[in-house]
């Protein structure tokens, strides 16, 4: 394998409301990113990934674009982020942006002109559809409820969105609109940053016969996925994505491809792949059985945890490069998904989740905040959220037939505001995130869990996370931790999740995901390199580790 330089990122991402508010309005920015830098070098990452920061009225906070080239007067302006760029670059920190190009905010210049001009080149930039008798082309549904289909006022047109009324798709069938997207990235790419993560890369492609599929719930309608979800042609979009725009620069790639299957992961991230890794999506879904409808729960066991982490592993190193993460701005709280026994919803629970995942084979992907062991919030009434897709989850819940209290419980366990609160830096007022009233509270207990506190905690998960961070990147173990070999070890309880890293030196990982003690037999001399408990019991080729206790060891020669 050709080893490239972001295999051995670290990659560390940020919410930009909600990291640090420099100007006292409420919101996070760049500014308060850039005054932060000094922070996320002592904790050792090496790139930031920066949600969107381009114009945007927020409706779904940033995925909807009004603005490629301009940047949110909420974040900022270019010059601040040229500054956070300069000044990363300092601290050999390098800056990944978060791309949309699925999709644009219906206030975008382009959907504008789509509108008021019919018969100009921007009508070709939309889906548009005439109606079928007075009704919508087709039964699919959006991403966040209800139709697909919008019609257009004065018309007897509708207009496609996969997700957010006001999020329109971006029609890739018209070449005209590609160029446009492509020289957008290349500007970006040309300005210093280090590469690009792509939000639904894989909703590109629509199926053209746009036709009607079987209802999957009360509505009446169909996940829109069906029809517009890695579509036989996509191929042809993202291969010329990336000849005209990527493999012009020495740039990362990270896509958010939801829906491609291991066979096609060579397509993907191979040698001759659209991007540099995708995330896949298999294992941090396990709680619900559709990621995009969070009360059919599911009863999931680490035995199934384990199967699907280690079909992925296998099948990404089958293939190329893997994106390793526990949570993202998508995705609730990891302490609270995983860790099934409330009684280690804790920093000995987090700790086991961080070492677990982090030494897996791949770039590693951490969160704002997890390395704090943050947990989910309770929210007490649906009018205290903000995300569109909780509130949609809701009302769709009570209809599908559960009560009100249940719908609700389904939300703040899967909210993606669990991710998006303000991120926790001291005990004062809104723990030091900013001096206003911050755009979305706080979860509870940051009076106890912040980073100030956790800095002068030598046994802390944030002093955790620095430990394996330098133990990956910077000791003389780096080499195999990063590169080596991974390969699952299945003569072990169901319970623990355990692999064997590296090719010329072994080094073994161990973590219990239960609530009882259990007994391992190794068949090696060991050093221990990292434990989250302040001991180990290991005698006479016997591991005995305790309830979420996870250990990484170096076989000893």
């Amino acid at each position: 394998m050709e080893k490239k330089w972001w295999q051995k990122e670290v990659v560390y991402q940020i919410y930009p409301r909600s990291f640090k508010d420099s100007n006292s309005d409420g919101n996070g920015d760049i500014n308060g990113i850039t005054e932060k830098l000094k922070y996320l070098s002592n904790l050792g990452v090496t790139m930031i990934w920066i949600c969107p920061i381009f114009k945007s009225p927020m409706v779904d906070n940033g995925y909807d674009i009004s603005s490629f080239e301009e940047i949110n007067p909420m974040f900022g302006t270019l010059s601040d982020l040229d500054k956070l760029i300069a000044t990363a670059k300092q601290l050999n920190i390098k800056v990944m942006l978060d791309l949309v190009i699925n999709h644009t905010s219906d206030e975008h210049e382009w959907f504008k002109k789509a509108l008021k001009y019919p018969n100009s080149k921007y009508r070709d930039y939309y889906i548009f559809k005439s109606s079928q008798n007075g009704n919508r082309p087709n039964n699919w549904r959006s991403l966040f409820g209800g139709s697909v289909w919008e019609p257009v006022p004065g018309e007897n047109t509708f207009y496609f969105h996969s997700f957010h009324k006001k999020q329109p798709d971006l029609n890739w069938e018209t070449p005209e609109l590609r160029n446009e997207i492509y020289n957008i990235v290349n500007w970006w790419l040309n300005r210093g940053i280090s590469g690009f993560r792509l939000d639904s890369i894989t909703f590109l492609k629509k199926n053209q016969s746009f036709k009607s599929f079987p209802s999957d719930g009360n509505d009446g309608l169909v996940s829109c996925t069906k029809g517009t979800r890695n579509q036989p042609g996509l191929d042809i979009f993202l291969k010329e994505l990336n000849k005209k725009t990527f493999s012009k620069h020495n740039c990362i790639t990270v896509g958010e491809a939801p829906g491609v299957k291991y066979s096609q992961l060579d397509d993907f991230i191979g040698d001759n792949g659209y991007f540099s890794m995708i995330f896949d999506f298999h294992y941090a879904d396990i709680d619900v059985e559709s990621g995009s409808e969070w009360w059919k729960r599911t009863d999931w066991t680490v035995k199934d945890f384990k199967r699907l982490l280690f079909r992925s592993q296998d099948a990404l190193q089958l293939a190329g490069w893997g994106a390793n993460f526990i949570e993202n701005h998508d995705q609730p709280r990891a302490l609270s998904k995983y860790i099934q026994d409330p009684k280690y919803q804790n920093a000995i629970g987090e700790k086991a989740l961080a070492a677990m995942y982090f030494f897996l084979r791949g770039t590693p992907f951490i969160y704002q905040g997890q390395e704090l062991g943050m947990h989910n919030f309770t929210r007490s009434s649906i009018k205290e959220f903000d995300d569109v897709s909780s509130v949609d989850n809701y009302r769709r819940a009570v209809k599908e037939g559960f009560d009100h209290v249940q719908a609700l419980q389904f939300v703040n366990l899967r909210s993606r505001d669990n991710t998006r609160t303000p991120f926790p830096w001291n005990i004062l007022k809104n723990a030091g995130f900013s001096e206003a009233n911050p755009w979305l509270s706080l979860t509870e207990g940051y009076q106890d869990l912040n980073c100030e506190e956790e800095s002068a905690q030598k046994d802390s998960v944030l002093n955790f996370y620095k430990k394996m961070i330098q133990l990956r990147n910077s000791s003389e173990n780096s080499e195999e931790l990063v590169y080596g070999d991974i390969h699952e070890l299945t003569e072990i309880p169901n319970e623990v999740i355990g692999y064997v890293r590296g090719s010329k030196q072994h080094f073994y990982s161990y973590t219990n995901l239960s609530s009882s003690s259990i007994s391992i037999k190794i068949s090696f001399k060991a050093k221990v390199l990292l434990n989250n408990y302040p001991s180990l019991n290991l005698e006479n080729q016997k591991l005995k580790l305790k309830p979420y206790q996870t250990v990484l060891l170096k076989e000893e020669r």
